[in-house]
């Protein structure tokens, strides 16, 4: 099987859609030799912020000599950047070998009787088996969704938990209070592991210190308010924390001050565990850490850049960190995202700083809000509001409106992402 005929099968099974639960990923691994089984693991979960965690903790860990395995999702340009080795996408002939001997697999299950195992668990196997392929030392992942019934939450052999910001998302499947959501995230925590949680609502704490006390777990609080000497900036960010003076991050965003903390304190379990990690490393690892679409500046004169603030959470540290860089800016939005979001609360968050906000359509999302619908919504709040009928569209619009002192902001789904980086040719 080539790589293009992976990518078919794989879209062959997307009306599957979100099935939580472990007995088909734990049989799908198993056929597979239990790939997951022979490599040590970091395990990330939480709403927000997990993501820019997990890019932390590899990178250090890779700047500290060795083979990391790195699985997230979503992706911003290309499919293949979920799954990477030291930072190296899997490629086109791994792809195509690994989903040919999985789809075997799968046809074998369901002429069992077995159900087809879904898009979500195909990758995760696929991620599995590549690391143990490429002989990873440690793999670094992201729950896709909460924890206790995600597919990634069959490996065993964790060494350290992240548990980033928690908020409300996915309630449909995960919970309709912020502890219900918790106890789900908290689900990853494995017998003698570690767990480090960043800072956080008293409430969230109590349920994820009280599973891992029940699963015999070490607990850790990451209280990034500790972090002194901070300095802020778009390109290059400076703190202190701990024993550790003047880390430097070139990410944006006064939350990665958080993300970069809680990185901090899963290295340091990590090395309470066996795992050698350096001061040097940890300092190399967070300046080398790159998270495209997180506050992102894609173009300079006008100011363009982009976040990925698809949920309530996100808009409001998109919304904190607006009011930090931008104070007394005019500021144009483009904005587009998932049905299946609240996108009334990101509106409802973000819209008072926007002077003109352009609406787009997500471009190849089968679960994206049509412009004009999204146009609607923000104009019950905000009179000037234009919806536009392609993302090229929205970028020249925006680009006639901006003065060269004015910033364009786009946000929402992570799905428009990339096609907005490559419109502009922005490179990472």
């Amino acid at each position: 099987m080539n790589d293009r005929q992976a990518m078919d099968y794989i879209e062959s099974l997307s009306g599957l859609g979100i099935r939580p639960g472990l007995d088909s990923i734990r049989e799908l691994c198993a056929r597979l030799g239990d790939p997951q089984n022979q490599i040590k693991w970091v395990h990330v979960a939480g709403t927000n912020g997990k993501g820019s965690t997990l890019a932390f903790v590899s990178t250090i860990l890779k700047c500290a000599g060795y083979r990391v395995g790195r699985y997230l999702s979503p992706t911003i340009r290309e499919y293949r950047e979920r799954i990477q080795v030291n930072g190296r996408m899997i490629s086109k002939k791994d792809l195509g070998e690994g989903i040919g001997l999985i789809r075997q697999i799968c046809e074998e299950m369901t002429a069992e009787g077995k159900a087809q195992p879904s898009p979500f668990e195909v990758e995760t196997a696929l991620a599995f088996w590549y690391f143990r392929k490429k002989s990873c030392q440690i793999g670094v992942l992201e729950t896709g969704m909460g924890g206790l019934l995600d597919a990634t939450n069959v490996i065993e052999g964790t060494l350290v938990e992240g548990i980033a910001s928690i908020g409300m998302d996915h309630m449909k499947y995960l919970g309709n209070t912020i502890e219900e959501i918790a106890a789900q995230k908290a689900g990853i925590i494995k017998p003698g592991s570690a767990v480090v949680c960043m800072a956080q609502e008293p409430s969230v704490l109590e349920v994820i210190r009280r599973q891992a006390e029940e699963k015999g777990a070490e607990f850790r609080i990451s209280d990034y308010q500790k972090a002194r000497g901070v300095k802020y900036g778009l390109e290059r960010q400076v703190f202190s924390y701990g024993n550790l003076s003047k880390l430097e991050i070139s990410l944006a965003g006064q939350f990665q001050i958080a993300n970069a903390a809680l990185a901090v304190d899963v290295c340091r379990a990590l090395a309470d565990r066996g795992i050698a990690i350096s001061e040097k490393a940890i300092r190399q690892g967070l300046w080398e850490t790159k998270w495209p679409g997180r506050l992102t500046i894609l173009q300079k004169n006008p100011l363009f850049l982009a976040d990925g603030a698809h949920n309530e959470d996100a808009a409001q540290k998109l919304a904190k960190s607006i009011e930090f860089y931008f104070t007394n800016r005019r500021i144009i939005y483009i904005m587009g995202v998932l049905r299946d979001k609240e996108y009334d609360k990101i509106i409802a968050v973000t819209h008072r700083y926007a002077d003109q906000i352009i609406t787009v359509t997500p471009p190849d999302n089968p679960r994206a809000l049509p412009a004009l619908e999204l146009a609607k919504e923000v104009k019950k709040v905000h009179s000037n509001v234009t919806a536009a009928s392609s993302l090229e569209e929205a970028v020249e619009m925006a680009k006639l409106l901006a003065g060269k002192k004015d910033v364009i902001l786009a946000f929402g789904s992570l799905s428009y992402l990339g096609r907005l980086m490559d419109l502009l040719g922005y490179a990472d």
